[in-house]
């Protein structure tokens, strides 16, 4: 971001942002262990990993994550809900940077080959 400002960088989320931008704001550490086993600090969140609340009060909680929303930057983890004002559950959405990954999904082949691309450099 170019300014320390926090509501020019909001601005910049609506403004000027492209898909691209967008897949950064999904970005998420990796557990210690993972770390290691790849050879890399972060990656991006998709649908089916495992991941574990770092912050907030859901602190420690671990699921699935359910669905990804990239134009907020946030996530549904299974299990994570709140009631609505008709009293149905609804997902809690939560900051892809308050997350850790603790499993990733490797069923995609492209996402194998991105994983070992990135272990090469």
């Amino acid at each position: 971001m170019v300014s320390s400002q926090p509501r020019k960088q909001r601005r910049l989320l609506f403004k000027k942002f492209t898909n691209k931008d967008y897949n950064k704001l999904l970005h998420a550490n990796l557990s210690k262990e993972l770390r290691e086993k790849y050879k890399f600090r972060s990656f991006r969140v998709r649908v089916n990993d495992v991941v574990k609340v770092m912050r907030g009060t859901f602190k420690g909680y671990e699921g699935k994550v359910v669905e990804v929303f990239p134009k907020e930057g946030r996530i549904a983890i299974e299990g994570l809900t709140t009631k609505d004002s008709r009293g149905r559950p609804v997902f809690r959405k939560i900051h892809a940077s308050k997350v850790m990954i603790v499993k990733l999904d490797l069923s995609d082949k492209y996402r194998l080959e991105k994983i070992e691309s990135k272990i090469k450099q």
